[in-house]
């Protein structure tokens, strides 16, 4: 099986970083360009030190993009639509990490992200790119947009649920938990040392924007308005993201009749890891163990005094909830072993 040449628009961030590191023990790849517009001309690993003796490239501009036979974009939010006709043009086949193709109403851009997309007509264009839900779509997609990383935590932990509709119409509530990196690599105030160190902050109570994500995906096929509760802390860690989710069922339904839900829909999925042991710390999932690797870790309990079901869910929310994500739908989408580069089973401790 012959090599993809894959180039990587805006490699030197949180997530860009963690692509690259994939890409390069990926044996069906070769690496093209990778661009940096405030690094341009400065070696990867000065600002990636993990692949010192990994990766001797140095960044390049957009400008100079190459064509390649496959793209990765992940630039800031707005940057992939406004100049997408130029990275279109450059490879048939392109995932975007950034928020800018991941909904289908384009009105939604105008709510959430308070701009008019440019480019409304290619938003049907690009596959949701959570392959759990999407696999068919993605292996014959030539776009992809990448998930957010609350929203795939939300999304993979309630999913059996929603499709199975058995929830309380707008009686859902999730909370999220999340490490520093999901913010990015540009320092500013939050993420200074002295106030972010030892932090439980509710930054998010209300209107985060992963909800959009979360009503199109849970409440696909339903003519029923939706709603999901989402509130959003940062916690003193640097990877991973912890949701919480409260769900109501319409009817009683048992602990095992969950378990089977959960079992047909996740059950040969390579990623999708069912935790609920009853001793343990480990008992429930933990971000801690995900740390490096795809999976998403979801557990379940239900509350003896009320019909409440509480599902956790845990990802890397720079690999589940970004590159490593975005890694398996570059798989399905050239064919290749879904697995392929995604293997790492995390350490412990950690």
């Amino acid at each position: 099986m012959g090599k993809v040449k894959v180039s990587l628009a805006g490699g030197s961030g949180y997530a860009g970083g963690e692509l690259l590191r994939l890409l390069l023990y990926h044996p069906f790849v070769e690496i093209g360009q990778i661009t940096s517009e405030r690094h341009k001309g400065k070696p990867v690993s000065s600002v990636h030190p993990n692949l010192r003796k990994r990766c001797d490239a140095t960044f390049c501009s957009l400008g100079e993009l190459k064509p390649c036979d496959f793209l990765f974009l992940s630039l800031p939010h707005g940057e992939s639509m406004n100049s997408f006709p130029k990275f279109s043009s450059l490879s048939e086949k392109i995932i975007d990490l950034s928020a800018d193709f991941r909904l289908r109403d384009p009105a939604g851009y105008r709510k959430w992200y308070g701009v008019n997309h440019p480019h409304p007509d290619l938003l049907e264009r690009f596959v949701y790119g959570i392959p759990e839900l999407h696999r068919e779509e993605i292996r014959r997609a030539n776009y992809v947009s990448g998930a957010g990383c609350n929203a795939t935590a939300v999304i993979l932990a309630l999913y059996p649920f929603f499709k199975h509709r058995l929830t309380i119409e707008d009686r859902t509530v999730v909370e999220v938990k999340n490490g520093s990196s999901e913010g990015g690599n540009s320092p500013g105030e939050a993420s200074h040392h002295p106030e972010r160190s030892g932090c439980v902050r509710s930054y998010k109570p209300t209107e985060h924007r992963h909800v959009a994500e979360m009503v199109q995906e849970l409440r696909a096929g339903s003519d029923a308005p939706g709603k999901i509760h989402f509130p959003a802390t940062s916690i003193d860690m640097v990877r991973g993201v912890l949701a919480t989710c409260h769900v109501f069922p319409r009817e009683e339904i048992g602990e095992k009749e969950i378990w089977k839900l959960y079992r047909e829909e996740y059950g040969r999925e390579p990623f999708i890891r069912i935790v609920k042991e009853r001793e343990g710390i480990y008992r429930y999932p933990e971000p801690k163990l995900l740390s490096g690797t795809n999976f998403c870790d979801i557990g379940f309990e239900k509350d003896a005094d009320s019909s409440r079901i509480v599902v956790i869910g845990a990802i890397d929310n720079l690999m589940k909830g970004a590159a490593g994500q975005a890694l398996q739908s570059f798989n399905l989408m050239n064919g290749f072993e879904e697995k392929t580069g995604l293997e790492f089973p995390g350490l412990h401790p950690a």
